[in-house]
């Protein structure tokens, strides 16, 4: 059945194969030339840039973009085992109570100064600074003391255990190193040890980066990358195919298969690039009931609104956490749909056939969030519930449902979804940033807590799946699917197969170069 068929029935059951592994890039990147410098790559980026301040910011649409101004004291390699960044060499104490690190000499910041530890200290304590409004701060929560006996030298004292500790300065900017006393530029002029330094930015247009050639790992080989937010996608591919462009992430989901047969271009993609769940507002009475949550789980046939939005770009789960973690509960199956079923359960918590009037906010940063809300209003017609879509920008978007928590009903997908402590304390612990539905589970709270000072991996894997199954107990969230990453380069871009950061959110321009 075609993708449009499926939009005139809406009730179909679509099959589809599941992609489980990224496509090998073309021939032509498997024999690269010697990398040459120079050039300015044209990047279409498909999100806007929010906040430029590394420590405030919670979208992947800033990060991909300052993930090249910054470096962190420690990073994770291609099987997301953490390793050396800015420090040279890490220890912990045998009662995981101490974190030496070991800095590497002569690095420097874009504005010429050597990084020491003060630098190090400055940026963990600005960090968790509930003043400063990071995005992070929880990570540092047991941080009793951070001690810096030479240039070199960083010591950090823990209150009480906190065995994700490392990694959780290997993701998603905690653990960036800004120079001292730059905090209240860092929104405005971000600046770091990173390959590229910030030139300018213009809202909802462009962000200009140049090379910086004193970078602590080498130059990078372009001079420059100039992201051009594009979020329409099928101009973001014109582009592309124009020349106007270099390169582009997000293709067009229903231009993928299609365009891996095209000798003019390079396609990359991979599994997964995030998650993708619907929210549900707790602080809105009818969702404070769990058999309201649970018959709204009930009306979504989750693969066929997977075909139906994504165009089998990606593969459903009934966990967020990452496919090949160890923490990954196999065991959970998602709902079936149950349209009946969850007219009987609406009507037992006291909704009866149209009683029920839910406004879904999606926003167009994300074109396939629209086509999900669509869709989801027929079937939800037919439980006897009128669901109406308001349709925002991705900066009302932010405003309106990730600080104000002013909605009902929205969808949302998260990225960097590798390290388990940041993915269920951020978005599920009652305290986390990212709880912005405003989840009060004390059983999620409790488990990712007692996570946090379980050293043993295997018992963290064990906790971290007991979360996972309580979130769907409760239907607190409804976890849809994984998408794939993509990515179209001209034949002239090089090095596409080192831009993916191992997270397969981020994209870093170290490695890449023009061709002549």
């Amino acid at each position: 059945m075609k993708r449009r068929d499926f939009l005139q029935t809406s009730t179909a059951l679509i099959g589809g194969g599941i992609f489980m592994g990224g496509a090998s890039l073309p021939s032509l990147l498997m024999a690269q030339d010697t990398p040459v410098s120079g050039g300015t790559l044209i990047w279409g980026h498909s999100e806007t840039t929010q906040n430029l301040d590394m420590h405030q910011t919670g979208t992947a649409s800033s990060g991909r973009v300052l993930q090249n101004i910054h470096s962190s004291i420690v990073t994770v390699d291609a099987n997301l085992n953490v390793i050396p960044g800015l420090a040279e060499s890490f220890e912990v104490s045998p009662d995981g109570l101490t974190y030496t690190f070991k800095l590497r000499p002569n690095v420097k910041f874009h504005n010429g100064a050597t990084m020491t530890s003060a630098d190090v200290k400055y940026s963990f304590e600005r960090c968790k600074d509930p003043a400063t409004g990071a995005v992070n701060f929880e990570v540092f929560n047991n941080v009793a003391s951070i001690d810096t006996p030479d240039d070199l030298t960083v010591i950090i004292n823990m209150s009480a255990v906190n065995a994700p500790f490392l990694s959780r300065l290997a993701e998603n900017g905690a653990g960036v190193v800004m120079p001292v006393d730059s905090g209240p530029t860092q929104g405005t002029n971000p600046m770091g040890a990173g390959p590229f330094k910030f030139v300018r930015y213009e809202v909802g247009t462009v962000v200009e980066m140049a090379r910086f050639d004193d970078y602590w790992d080498g130059p990078a080989y372009l001079d420059g990358v100039l992201a051009r937010e594009i979020t329409e996608p099928t101009t973001r591919l014109t582009g592309l195919q124009t020349g106007e462009l270099h390169m582009i992430n997000d293709i067009p989901l229903d231009r993928v298969e299609e365009l891996k047969g095209d000798a003019a271009l390079q396609i990359k993609t991979w599994f997964p690039l995030n998650f993708d769940f619907i929210n549900m507002n707790h602080t809105y009475e009818p969702f404070q009931d769990k058999r309201v949550r649970i018959a709204f789980d009930m009306i979504i046939d989750k693969e066929a609104l997977m075909q139906g939005a994504l165009w089998g770009q990606g593969a459903t789960s009934a966990s967020p956490s990452f496919p090949t973690s160890a923490a990954y509960n196999k065991s959970l199956v998602q709902r079936a749909q149950d349209i009946e079923g969850a007219k009987a359960l609406l009507a037992e918590a006291g909704y009866p056939e149209g009683s029920l009037n839910i406004v879904f906010k999606a926003t167009t940063n994300y074109p396939y969030h629209i086509e999900t809300a669509q869709i989801l209003v027929e079937w939800f017609r037919m439980a006897g519930v009128n669901l109406t879509i308001e349709q925002l920008t991705w900066a009302d978007w932010l405003s309106q449902c990730w600080v104000d928590k002013d909605y009902q009903m929205t969808m949302m997908n998260f990225f960097s979804l590798w390290e388990s402590d940041f993915l269920y304390f951020s978005v599920w612990n009652s305290t986390g940033a990212f709880n912005y539905r405003a989840i009060n589970d004390p059983v999620i709270d409790e488990l990712t807590a007692k996570a946090r000072i379980t050293v043993d991996d295997a018992e963290r894997a064990a906790i971290y799946q007991q979360v996972q199954q309580q979130i769907w107990d409760e239907s607190h969230d409804i976890i849809l699917w994984f998408r794939n990453g993509t990515i179209g380069a001209q034949p002239k871009v090089m090095g596409l197969d080192t831009v993916v950061h191992p997270n397969g959110s981020n994209l870093n321009f170290h490695k890449v170069w023009l061709s002549a």
